[in-house]
């Protein structure tokens, strides 16, 4: 073998030692921290800011998730499926969700619009099925008249709405009701505007 030979192969042979003594690349540093936002059960909107070491990131859709790997935060998205995967036996002990309700009245009255009695019957399906069910009800106006003349009306809703439950079994303790007149509308208007959609009682059950 000539000399040129002998140093080439000499020095494929170094570049090989090297190669194989060289450390290899650290790896990526690990999830420490893990935030995913879950859907609400009403199929509502819903957002979390999430803040460490500075940084801040808005989850606002389902599922998106905020990471933290060593100093870095990160943003991602994850998946219905992969969140039950990881996590479904926490989920599972989870309390179980409110369930949220709403019936409409019809204008200057405790009087429920056609469509009500569905939605209350919804509601007492709802209750059947839990065995110790909590219920908050909450009376609204729509911005038509004065506090106090829309203060009474939501609590007369309330009443309303108490009554049919407590005519179908259920015990009125478990009922609690909150009058909150005009201050609260589901569609914002002016002082004076009659919008149905606000005049409404919100059920809630837990």
């Amino acid at each position: 073998m000539s000399a040129a030979a002998t140093r080439a192969l000499a020095g494929l042979a170094l570049a090989a030692l090297i190669a194989g003594c060289a450390a290899p690349p650290p790896p990526p540093p690990k999830v420490s921290d893990r935030v995913v936002l879950l859907p609400q059960a009403d199929g509502r909107a819903s957002a979390v800011q999430v803040t460490a070491d500075g940084q801040t990131l808005l989850l606002d859709k389902a599922y998106a998730t905020a990471e933290r790997a060593g100093p870095a935060l990160r943003a991602s998205q994850t998946t219905a499926e992969a969140v039950s995967k990881d996590y479904g036996t926490l989920l599972a002990q989870q309390p179980a969700r409110p369930q949220r309700f709403t019936v409409q009245f019809e204008a200057n009255g405790a009087k429920l619009n056609p469509e009500a009695p569905a939605v209350l019957e919804r509601v007492r399906q709802a209750l059947a099925a839990l065995p110790a069910p909590e219920v908050i009800v909450t009376g609204h106006t729509d911005r038509v008249g004065s506090d106090e003349v829309n203060d009474k009306l939501s609590l007369q809703r309330d009443t309303a709405v108490r009554e049919i439950l407590v005519a179908a079994g259920f015990s009125r303790d478990t009922i609690s009701v909150l009058g909150r007149g005009k201050r609260e509308p589901l569609v914002p208007t002016d002082d004076g505007v009659a919008e149905p959609r606000n005049r409404r009682v919100e059920i809630k059950i837990r």
